[in-house]
């Protein structure tokens, strides 16, 4: 494996070395939107994700890449990152987590995912089918990274989509309030002690979605 393939592994590599680092801040921050994808009987199939990193993150990943216009990365040209950071998340679950009505919810492997490039900035696009198309009084979707490894924020505007959704479901997002004060808070040693260990949580962006 070449120097580029290995950068499509940085994710997965850089979330190994925190949860062994032991320092409660993000090194990567991601822009998240979400559309919660419905079928026509009402029932719920997936969630589609456009995760938009920072600036930082997307120079180093696209650093080596071949392209045949300099800065610009078409989308054919970030096909192989593409699959190497949808095959890294996969360890973490995409970050994504569903229950219906309570109970859990699994997910199967990502389809339709792409990168793009755009503004010096990348873009992962994918989603992600349930493995069980459900129909909830109330399904509640939480966006996080339990190591706070990667802040996610949902995008200003329209963070969340329903497409498809039966008519009356409502929909609300809570997001975390900017933890990162408390997180400078906690000192290593509580954060090492792995009662931290689901630290990310207080920073979960979570969606909840009541239908009649």
């Amino acid at each position: 494996m070449g120097m580029r393939a290995l950068l499509g592994l940085l994710l997965a590599a850089a979330m190994t070395l925190a949860a062994g680092a032991a320092h409660a801040h993000p090194h990567v921050w991601i822009t998240a939107t979400s559309e919660l994808l419905y079928a026509a009987d009402g029932s719920i199939t997936g969630v589609r994700h456009a995760w938009t990193f920072d600036d930082m993150f997307s120079t180093y990943a696209v650093q080596g890449l071949e392209s045949k216009t300099k800065g610009v990365y078409t989308r054919d040209e970030l096909t192989p990152l593409a699959q190497t950071n949808v095959e890294s998340l996969k360890e973490y679950a995409y970050f994504t987590f569903a229950r219906a009505d309570g109970k859990k919810e699994r997910f199967q492997e990502p389809v339709d995912y792409f990168l793009d490039y755009k503004d010096t900035v990348l873009t992962l696009h994918f989603t992600l089918p349930l493995k069980n198309p459900v129909k909830p009084k109330q399904l509640v979707l939480e966006v996080f990274d339990r190591s706070f490894f990667i802040d996610f924020q949902m995008a200003k505007d329209n963070p969340v989509k329903l497409v498809g959704a039966p008519a009356g479901c409502q929909m609300k997002l809570e997001r975390p309030n900017d933890g990162t004060a408390s997180a400078q808070k906690l000192n290593e040693q509580t954060f090492l002690s792995g009662e931290n260990s689901n630290f990310g949580m207080m920073f979960a962006n979570k969606i909840t979605v009541d239908c009649p």
